[in-house]
C-alpha cells in the first residue's frame, strides 16, 4: 500500500504537529539526562517542563496510543530519578523514539496530501534523524517534490544505521553501557517498525533482549543480539538502493495488530536489580495489559508511606533484604511525587536520607521510623502546617547514629556492663544476701543494654555476610519491636524488687529502718563492720 493510499485512509492522521511543543519536549527530555549527572532536582525541573510541553503537544498528535506511551514514559522517567542516571537515560531514549515515530508517521501523511505545507516538519525530521548538509537538502528536495517513497527511504536508512550502530555497541553482559545501547536501538527501531523492510524484526524481540539483560541471562541475550544484528543487517540491505519512482514507499505497510512499541525500559539499576516492564502497542489498542509491572512509581506521599510501612515491617523481624527493596520503592515513589511535595522544604534531605538508609548495614526499625516521621514533616510543610522538631531531629540523628556506628557503640557498652558488677562483687563479696540482691538488680537493669550490644553485633555480622541465623539474633534485642516491651517491663520490675530488698536490708543493718541488729548497734565497740559476716 502506498503512502498516498495510507493518507487517504487517514492512518496516522494528516494534521501537523505543534513543532514548538515538540522541540521543547525534546530539549527538556535531553536536558534532564544531562542535568541528572549533577543534580536530581535539576533533572526533575526539566521533566516538569517536559510534561508541560507534552500537554501542549498531545492535542496535535493523531495516534492516541503514542500519547499514552509518552505519558507513561515520562512517568517512568520520574521514577528513574530514584535510581541511576543510566536508567533515566534509557527511559528518555525510548520516549524520544515514540516522539520520532509520531513525527515520522504524521509528517509523511501530511506530505501525501499537501507537500507544500510540510517544510517545517521535514526540517525537524532531518535534525532528529541526524541528517545534515547534502543529506538534509536531498530529503527536503524529495519532500517538496512529493517523492514520498524516497523521503521515507532516506529517513528509514538513517534510523536503521543508528539501530545497527547501537546493537554493535551492545555486549552480552549485564552492564550499564549495554543496557543504554540496547534501549537506544529499541527507540530507533520503534520509528521504522512498520516498514516491510524490517522483515521478521519486531519490537518485542528488542523487549525480550532488554528483559534478558536485566535478568542476567547472558546466554539468551547472546542469541537475541545475534538475531537482532542479523535482522538489522537484512533491513539495511533492503534499503541499500533508493527506490524506483513508482509512487510506492519502500517497505511501508499498514500497521498491523501486534506491532508493539515499548513505552518504558526495564526499571533497573544496575540492570539486574529489578524486573523490566512489558511493551505497549502504539499502532492498535493492546490486547492485554502488561504482565510484569515496573517497580512501584506511586504518586504522592501515599506511595511513599506504603513502601516505608513495608520496610518497617521487614526490619521488625530482621528481614533487611526485603527492607532495602521496600526503601528502593519508597525512593522511587518519592521521586514521582507531585510538584507540591517536591517543592516543599526538606524534600531533597528526605530523598537523601532514604537513599542512605537503603545502602546502610544493620538496618533497625528506628531507622525506618525516623524516615516516616520525616515524610510526615514533608507533608505538613507542603500543606503549610507546622512540622515536628522531634521528627526532624530523629531523621538527622538516624543519618549518623545508625548502622555500624550504633552497633559498635552498643557492643562496647555491653562489654562495659560487667565492670560495675565485678567491682561491686569484689568490694563486698557474695555472702551478704542484701548485696547479692543489689547485684542481681543491677544486672537485670543492665541486661537490655547487654542484649542490645551482643545480639545487635551478631545480627549485624549476619546482615553483612548473609547468614540468616546470625541476622535473626537481632530479634532478641529489646528495642526490636513491641513484643519485647513486656519482657523489658518484667526485667525492670524484678530489678526494682531486688534492689529495693537489698537496700532495705542494708538500711536495717545501719539502723535506719526497723530494729537494728546487735552487731551494728554497738558501733562504739567496733571500728569496722564485716559486711560478709552480717546476715
Amino acid at each position: 500500500m502506498t503512502l498516498l493510499a495510507l493518507a487517504a485512509l487517514g492512518l496516522g492522521g494528516a494534521g501537523a504537529q505543534d513543532l514548538a511543543a515538540y522541540n521543547s519536549l525534546a530539549q527538556n527530555l535531553d536536558g534532564a539526562v544531562t542535568a541528572r549527572a549533577s543534580s536530581a532536582q535539576a533533572a526533575l525541573t526539566r521533566l516538569d517542563a517536559a510534561q508541560s510541553a507534552l500537554d501542549t503537544l498531545s492535542p496535535t498528535l493523531r495516534n492516541r496510543q503514542i500519547v499514552t506511551g509518552l505519558k507513561d514514559a515520562l512517568g517512568s522517567s520520574r521514577a528513574a530519578l530514584g535510581r541511576t542516571p543510566a536508567e533515566l537515560e534509557a527511559q528518555v531514549l525510548l520516549a524520544r523514539g515514540l516522539m520520532r515515530k509520531a513525527l515520522y508517521d504524521q509528517t509523511l501523511a501530511l506530505l501525501a496530501s499537501a507537500p507544500q505545507n510540510g517544510a517545517a516538519q521535514v526540517r525537524v525530521l532531518a535534525r532528529e534523524f541526524g541528517l545534515t548538509g547534502d543529506a538534509a537538502a536531498a530529503l527536503s528536495s524529495d519532500a517538496r517534490a512529493g517523492r514520498l517513497e524516497r523521503t521515507a527511504w532516506r529517513l528509514e536508512r538513517a534510523a536503521v544505521q543508528k539501530v545497527s550502530a547501537s546493537l554493535q555497541a551492545a555486549r552480552p553482559a549485564q552492564n550499564t553501557a549495554s543496557y543504554v545501547n540496547l534501549a537506544r536501538a529499541t527507540g530507533w527501531f520503534t520509528v521504522v517498525q512498520d516498514s516491510a523492510g524490517a522483515g521478521t524484526l519486531t519490537v518485542s524481540q528488542f523487549g525480550d533482549a532488554l528483559r534478558q539483560l536485566t535478568a542476567g541471562d547472558t546466554a539468551a541475550l547472546t542469541t537475541s543480539l545475534t538475531t537482532l544484528r542479523q535482522g538489522t543487517a537484512a533491513f539495511a540491505a533492503a534499503l541499500a538502493s533508493p527506490p524506483a519512482a513508482t509512487g510506492r514507499a519502500p517497505g511501508t505497510q499498514t500497521p498491523t495488530p501486534g506491532t508493539q512499541t515499548p513505552t518504558t525500559p526495564p526499571a533497573t539499576t544496575p540492570p539486574a536489580a529489578t524486573s523490566p516492564t512489558e511493551t505497549t502497542p502504539v499502532t492498535t489498542p493492546p490486547a492485554t495489559t502488561p504482565v510484569t509491572p515496573a517497580p512501584s512509581a506511586a504518586q504522592g506521599a501515599a506511595g511513599v508511606y506504603a513502601a516505608l510501612g513495608r520496610a518497617l515491617a521487614a526490619t521488625g523481624h530482621a528481614d533487611n533484604a526485603s527492607a532495602r527493596a521496600a526503601l528502593a520503592e519508597a525512593g522511587t515513589a518519592l521521586a514521582g511525587a507531585p510538584v507540591a511535595l517536591r517543592n516543599a522544604a526538606g524534600f531533597d534531605a528526605l530523598g537523601s536520607a532514604i537513599a542512605g538508609a537503603q545502602g546502610r548495614g544493620a538496618l533497625r526499625p528506628s531507622d525506618v521510623q525516623a524516615l516516616i516521621g520525616g515524610l510526615a514533616n514533608l507533608e505538613n510543610a507542603a500543606a503549610g502546617q507546622p512540622v515536628s522538631a522531634l521528627d526532624g531531629s530523629s531523621v538527622g540523628v538516624s543519618r549518623w547514629f545508625s548502622g555500624w556506628l550504633r552497633v559498635l557503640v552498643f557492643a562496647l557498652l555491653a562489654g562495659l556492663t560487667v565492670v560495675p558488677l565485678y567491682l561491686l562483687n569484689l568490694a563486698f563479696g557474695g555472702r551478704n544476701v542484701y548485696w547479692r540482691a543489689i547485684l542481681g538488680g543491677l544486672a537485670l537493669l543492665m541486661l537490655p543494654l547487654f542484649l542490645e550490644g551482643l545480639f545487635g553485633l551478631l545480627g549485624a555480622f549476619g546482615d553483612l555476610f548473609g547468614a540468616a541465623a546470625l541476622r535473626n539474633l537481632t530479634n532478641l534485642t529489646l528495642s526490636q519491636g513491641a513484643y519485647a516491651l513486656p519482657i523489658w517491663a518484667l526485667l525492670g520490675a524484678a530489678a526494682i524488687g531486688l534492689t529495693a530488698f537489698g537496700f532495705r536490708g542494708l538500711c536495717e543493718q545501719f539502723g535506719l529502718l526497723g530494729n537494728a541488729k546487735p552487731s551494728v548497734q554497738n558501733t562504739t565497740q567496733h571500728t569496722s563492720i564485716d559486711w560478709d559476716e552480717d546476715v
